[in-house]
C-alpha cells in the first residue's frame, strides 16, 4: 500500500497517531490539574517503565494538557554528566515567559526572572571562564536568592518564587523531567526537598518525571519520604484491546482494515509494547498489497521489522557495550530466557565462573549506560523489552 499514507510512527518520543491504553494516566493528571486549580494540595507525578513503553510520548502529552489549561511549562532531559542548574533555569524561563503576559505586574515577573538568572549563573569559585554561562534573560541577576551554591537551598527558593508568579495568574507551573533516573544524586535530593516544601505550601508547581523502573529506588535513596512525596504510575505494555486500537484506529482513517488473524499475529509479534506495535505496523503496511491486511502480510513483514529493530533499536545499544559488558548481558539472557526476566547477580557470576565482586565494574557500567537496571537488591534486568531474545540470537 501507499507508504506516504502509512500512519504508523515508530520513533523515540514520537507521538503515535492513536494514544491508546493511557486513559488512567491521563485521567490522573487531569485530577492533579483540577485539584491545584481549586487550591488543593497534590503530589507530583513520576512515570516509570521500560524503554519503548511510551514514557516520553506520555510526558509530552501531559505537557500539552497543562498548556491547554493555561499553565506555564518547561521540559528537560536529564543527563548523568550534567548538573540540573542550566536545564532547570531554561525550563523555568520558558514557563515564566508563558505566564508573564497574563501577570498584572511586569516588575514582579522580572524580579523572579532575576532569581532564575542568579540560579543559572552560579559557578564555583574555581570554575573556568569558558564554563561560565550567560542565560538569555533580560533582567539583572538577583542577589541573595537562589545563589548560595547549595543546590537544595537554591532550588527550593527558585521553585517557590516561580510558583508565586503562577499563583498570581491563577494557574500553575509544571516542570517535566525525562530520563529522571540520570539526575545526579545531589540534584535528586534537591528536587525531593523542593517538592516537599512546595507541597507543604500548597504552591501551584509540580514536577512530572519519567524514568526507568528503578527510578523510585533512586528517589527513595535520596530522601526517605520520597515514597509519600510522589504519585508513581507504572507505564507497561498495552493490553490486547489497546494494542488493537493503536493499529485499527489510524488504519480506519485511511480506509484500511485488518483481518482478525492479522491482529492476532501483530499482537504476538509486538507483545503489546507500544514501540513494537508501531514498528511492526509500519512495515506490515508498507509490504501489504491491499486492504484488508492479512495474517500472511504480517508473516512476510515480520522478518523485515525484526531486522530493522535489530539494527536500530537493539543493535545500537549492544554496540555501546564493551566485550566484558556484552559477556555479562549474554549471561543474563541465558538465565532469563527470551522474555528477559530479572536474574540474580549471583547466578550471573556462577554462569560466568567468576566471583561476583569481579563483575561489579561491568554491571555498574551497564547500569550507567541505561542498558540494565537493578530490579531489586541482588537482581538485575534489561531496560529494553525483548533484549534477551535479541541477545540469544547473537553469537557470544
Amino acid at each position: 500500500m501507499d507508504p506516504v499514507r502509512n500512519p504508523y510512527a515508530p520513533g523515540a518520543g514520537q507521538r503515535p497517531p492513536e494514544l491508546a491504553g493511557r486513559d488512567t494516566e491521563l485521567s490522573a493528571f487531569d485530577v492533579v490539574l483540577e485539584r491545584i486549580a481549586h487550591g488543593r494540595p497534590e503530589r507530583s507525578l513520576v512515570l516509570t517503565g521500560l524503554r519503548g513503553v511510551g514514557k516520553t510520548v506520555l510526558l509530552n502529552h501531559l505537557r500539552s494538557a497543562a498548556i491547554a489549561r493555561g499553565w506555564g511549562t518547561g521540559k528537560i532531559e536529564a543527563r548523568p554528566d550534567q548538573s540540573l542548574r542550566r536545564p532547570v533555569a531554561s525550563a523555568l524561563h520558558m514557563a515564566l515567559r508563558e505566564l508573564g503576559p497574563r501577570h498584572g505586574n511586569a516588575e514582579a515577573v522580572a524580579d523572579v526572572l532575576g532569581v532564575v538568572k542568579a540560579f543559572a549563573q552560579y559557578q564555583p569559585a574555581d570554575a573556568k571562564l569558558r564554563d561560565r554561562w550567560q542565560p538569555g534573560i533580560d533582567a539583572p541577576a538577583a542577589t541573595g536568592r537562589a545563589d548560595t551554591g547549595d543546590m537544595e537551598i537554591d532550588l527550593v527558593e527558585l521553585l517557590s518564587d516561580a510558583a508565586g508568579v503562577a499563583a498570581d495568574t491563577g494557574s500553575g507551573i509544571a516542570l517535566f523531567i525525562d530520563e529522571m533516573q540520570d539526575v545526579q544524586p545531589d540534584d535528586v535530593s534537591a528536587i525531593c526537598a523542593a517538592c516537599h516544601e512546595l507541597s507543604q505550601q500548597g504552591a501551584p508547581l509540580i514536577v512530572v518525571g519519567a524514568g526507568l523502573p528503578h527510578l523510585p529506588a533512586v528517589l527513595s535513596a535520596s530522601k526517605s519520604y520520597s515514597e509519600r512525596l510522589f504519585r508513581y504510575l507504572r507505564i507497561d505494555r498495552l493490553d490486547r484491546a489497546a494494542a488493537d486500537r493503536a493499529l485499527v484506529g489510524p488504519a480506519e482513517r485511511e480506509d484500511v482494515a485488518f483481518t482478525p488473524g492479522a491482529l492476532d499475529a501483530l499482537y504476538a509479534a509486538a507483545d503489546g509494547y507500544p514501540y513494537f506495535v508501531q514498528a511492526y505496523g509500519k512495515v506490515t503496511w508498507d509490504l501489504a498489497a491491499t486492504t484488508p491486511i492479512t495474517e500472511d502480510d504480517v508473516a512476510v513483514a515480520a522478518p523485515a521489522a525484526e531486522a530493522e529493530l535489530a539494527v536500530g533499536f537493539f543493535g545500537s545499544r549492544y554496540d555501546r557495550a564493551t566485550p566484558a559488558e556484552r559477556e555479562y548481558m549474554h549471561a543474563m539472557a541465558d538465565l532469563g530466557g527470551p522474555t528477559g526476566a530479572a536474574v540474580s547477580t549471583s547466578d550471573v557470576a556462577v554462569s560466568l565462573g567468576r566471583k561476583p565482586a569481579s563483575l561489579s565494574p561491568a554491571r555498574d557500567s551497564l547500569i550507567k549506560k541505561g542498558l540494565v537496571y537493578s530490579a531489586e537488591r541482588g537482581q538485575i534486568a534489561f531496560t529494553v523489552p525483548h533484549f534477551g531474545r535479541y541477545l540469544l540470537r547473537q553469537p557470544d
